[in-house]
């Protein structure tokens, strides 16, 4: 089953180019259990991340942005719990 990654991001805050490294890191390490869509909104200062429309961060909650191991557990813990992510499981 592929799951469904999106990551909405605010364009006049320019955060385009992190929006597609938390995709290209997410697609690395998951392959072709997600889907990945990166959805560029306007209304300031949004920045969102949702996997299977749950949201599992976002920017004005959260505090900021995750670092990428976090997110990746996040991701892995409801996707596939049993997952080993290597390096990232052993600090």
């Amino acid at each position: 089953m592929s799951h469904h990654l999106e990551i909405t991001y605010c364009t006049g805050c320019n955060w385009l180019l992190r929006a597609g490294w938390y995709a290209q890191e997410c697609l690395s390490t998951f392959g072709t259990d997600i889907r990945v869509t990166i959805i560029p909104d306007d209304s300031g200062g949004v920045f969102r991340i949702t996997l299977d429309q749950t949201q599992i961060w976002e920017r004005k909650k959260d505090g900021g942005f995750p670092d990428i191991r976090t997110l990746k557990q996040r991701i892995r813990d409801q996707i596939d719990p049993e997952r080993a992510l290597g390096h990232l499981d052993s600090r």
